[in-house]
């Protein structure tokens, strides 16, 4: 059968009763559609704020990405559950079908494309750098780091924008750590000079106004954000991408960018 027409028919009751499914009768078009029947599984590294993170209880997942895969599951007629996952394993999981979709400020790329599917962006995104306020360090962007402790997130794109300046000649100290929120740590305790890492992240780190960190430099922003799932789940990639699309015309999306940035981050990656 066609896809559109399977998902047209699918779909009928579009946005009726706040869902992008109609709920009740014998065949509902949530059926098939996830792991768990009724339930979007999200694999998701709960360590990255501020896209996602722990609450002051330890348990409870926050942030941008968190708030807003409970606003997709609303439109989907769903429940959402989250499924913390170490970054350096977060793709094998999708494919081996640990989880439907990864919402988990994945940025695409060429490789990841020819591998994955991905809906719509839903956020840009750029490189900064990071420095403490009382820090002698003397550097204003990336390239001037050299004989300096870097730290960054291993295996993002921070970590290939990184290699990049190292494979052209620049000679810098890496430390590459699991969590980008360990980098941070380190900075204030003296055991790094500078960190490079999304301007998303730096944005929350040094928006306090006692925050000890300081932002010197932000590359443009040259990549976004989107939810990846496994190759060829395109029934649900499409029903994510309408989901997507109602949140960014009835203005949840730019809500939630507020309310976590303070800020609209979010519409220039539907430019």
């Amino acid at each position: 059968m066609n896809l559109k027409k399977y998902l047209c028919m699918g779909l009928v009751g579009l946005l009726v009763a706040g869902g992008l499914f109609a709920k009740g009768g014998g065949d509902k078009a949530s059926d098939g559609l996830t792991i768990k029947q009724g339930v979007l599984t999200v694999g998701m590294e709960i360590g990255y704020p501020p896209m996602e993170y722990f609450d002051t209880d330890g348990k409870t997942p926050i942030g941008f990405d968190v708030s807003m895969a409970k606003a997709l599951v609303a439109k989907l007629g769903l429940t959402v559950e989250f499924v913390d996952t170490a970054w350096d394993g977060i793709f094998a999981g999708v494919d081996t079908g640990k989880y439907d979709c990864i919402i988990s400020a994945v940025t695409v790329t060429p490789e990841r494309q020819a591998a994955y599917n991905f809906t719509k962006p839903y956020i840009g995104n750029a490189q900064a750098l990071v420095l403490m306020k009382n820090s002698s360090v003397t550097a204003t962007k990336p390239e001037e780091l050299g004989g300096l402790r870097v730290a960054y997130q291993a295996e993002t794109t921070t970590d290939i924008y990184m290699t990049k300046l190292a494979a052209d000649g620049l000679q810098f100290e890496p430390y590459e750590y699991d969590k980008v929120l360990n980098c941070f740590d380190d900075l204030k305790l003296g055991r790094v000079d500078a960190i490079v890492c999304d301007s998303l992240v730096a944005f929350d780190y040094i928006a306090p106004a006692d925050s000890p960190f300081k932002l010197v430099w932000q590359g443009d922003a040259d990549e976004v954000f989107a939810i990846c799932l496994k190759k060829g789940n395109d029934r649900l990639t499409a029903a994510i991408d309408q989901a997507l699309d109602a949140l960014f015309a009835d203005g949840t999306m730019l809500a939630i960018s507020n309310e976590v940035f303070k800020m609209d981050m979010v519409r220039s990656a539907r430019k």
